[in-house]
């Protein structure tokens, strides 16, 4: 269940001193910028806050001044570790266990840091430099049998519709599995309808309709059937777009993605997602998803996950004049709506470029644009988004990708919009979740906040659920 009350406060609490850590360790390192000491503290502080990228930082500088200063490999090996650098986050760890052949903690994270470089190492071997063989070619749907003593909602004639999706979401609540074969059918019928779609979904609201738009969901499903209770199933009447992030971190995500997917499956023009930077392999790896499904179906499901992520679109624009992606915008100017449609998506998110960004990058007060706290991407400032706006002719953007105290945010005057749909995100940040009213009569956005909802004790399965315990050394 949730949190206690007393435990909302600590971990309130918990937050604001990290908060005040990285803020006086970044004045005494004004007066004493040679301190390897302070470097790895403020790293640790910045580890626990998730901005992985400033404490890679704070750590490969702590060890600029003294290559001796064992906490600082620890640091730093996390911070690749969170990154998906797993090459890197090894070799530290090597130097860590070598040092400190006895520390538990640090052996057990090169062994599991170990297990991810070779299981990688072996997918790139088998890997043909011919198109990789889908899934789907390996799967027998037609003879899958369903057993007789399942009871679950079955798919008619092969097709999702309302009365499969209200049954399968009243299963997913009672904490049953979908039949597999249930599950391979609606994987493969969405990648096929995923595959038609172009990178950039375009759509007109007329001015008596109206969408509702929601962030991050992040595997809390009980949260998702609270959105559908507040503000109704999805219909032609009422369509939604999922902003990204639909898996990872929550106890739930397969439930999560069975139930969008079905619905978009069902309403294949009134149900939208895009791709958030979860939707890939290395945060699967590190934050739960690939676990879940393994422990829930098998290894072959998650590669046929993998494929379908790959074709999920990457922005959707509305009325020519609102434009709708996960991360923000881009790391140079001149970036153009064509430009967006061109991007080939069926891949793994390359280190850089328009596509990267898309999915990573973060707004920030000051003009200009500055080096991301992720460590991937940029985060770009007010003016950046007044001359993407104006080359494109965009009145705003919305994005999603960071947690909200009140659910959503609004910055650069009212040009960047956040929405974060994940309430009390990982049982512990104590934010309200919240979703947006688009009408296509003046684009105004309307905000709706919600609380999260209890929900079943059930522990993410992920290694690196535990990054924020981690670096403790």
């Amino acid at each position: 269940m949730h949190v206690s009350y007393s435990g909302i406060h600590y971990n309130r609490d918990y937050e604001n001193k990290c908060d005040n850590a990285i803020k006086c360790y970044t004045e005494a390192l004004e007066l004493k910028p040679c301190s390897a000491i302070y470097f790895s503290n403020r790293s640790l502080a910045y580890l626990r806050t998730e901005c992985y990228g400033y404490a890679l930082a704070d750590a490969t500088k702590c060890l600029e001044i003294d290559q001796n200063y064992i906490k600082g490999y620890y640091r730093r090996a996390t911070s690749n570790m969170a990154l998906g650098k797993f090459k890197a986050a090894l070799k530290d760890y090597e130097t860590v266990v070598r040092v400190r052949p006895n520390d538990k903690d640090a052996k057990m994270k090169y062994q599991e840091c170990n297990k991810i470089v070779k299981q990688k190492a072996f997918e790139r071997a088998i890997a043909s430099d011919e198109m990789k063989r889908s899934v789907v070619d390996s799967l027998d749907i037609e003879n899958m049998m369903i057993e007789d003593q399942y009871t679950g909602p079955k798919l008619e004639e092969g097709k999702v519709t309302m009365r499969f999706m209200k049954e399968m979401m009243e299963c997913f609540k009672d904490q049953k599995k979908l039949h597999r074969k249930c599950a391979y059918q609606i994987l493969i019928q969405v990648k096929e309808l995923l595959s038609k779609l172009p990178s950039l979904i375009e759509i007109t609201l007329k001015e008596t309709e109206k969408i509702t738009i929601c962030g991050d969901t992040h595997g809390q499903f009980y949260d998702l059937l609270n959105i559908f209770e507040l503000n109704g199933l999805p219909s032609e009447a009422n369509p939604y777009l999922f902003n990204g992030d639909f898996v990872d971190r929550g106890s739930f995500s397969l439930e999560v993605i069975l139930t969008l997917f079905g619905f978009k499956l069902l309403l294949p023009d009134s149900f939208y997602l895009l791709r958030g930077n979860h939707e890939t392999d290395n945060m699967n790896q590190m934050y739960g998803f690939e676990g879940e499904v393994k422990a829930k179906y098998t290894a072959q499901m998650f590669t046929l996950f993998s494929e379908v992520f790959q074709w999920l679109p990457l922005a959707q624009c509305i009325n020519g004049k609102v434009l709708v992606m996960h991360g923000g915008l881009f790391s140079e100017d001149g970036v153009t709506l064509d430009d967006l449609k061109k991007i080939d998506r069926n891949r793994q998110p390359p280190d850089s470029g328009p596509m990267c960004d898309l999915l990573w990058s973060d707004p920030q007060p000051q003009n200009g644009r500055c080096v991301s706290k992720r460590g991937v991407s940029c985060q770009f400032g007010p003016d950046v988004t007044e001359r993407f706006l104006d080359q494109n002719n965009l009145d705003y953007i919305v994005r999603s990708h960071e947690v909200k105290a009140e659910g959503y945010e609004v910055t650069h005057s009212g040009k960047c919009i956040t929405v974060f749909s994940a309430p009390n995100y990982c049982d512990q940040m104590c934010n309200k979740g919240a979703y947006i009213h688009l009408s296509g009569s003046d684009l105004k956005p309307q905000f709706h906040q919600f609380t999260a909802v209890p929900h079943p004790n059930v522990k993410p399965m992920a290694y690196a659920n535990s990054l924020m315990q981690m670096g403790m050394m």
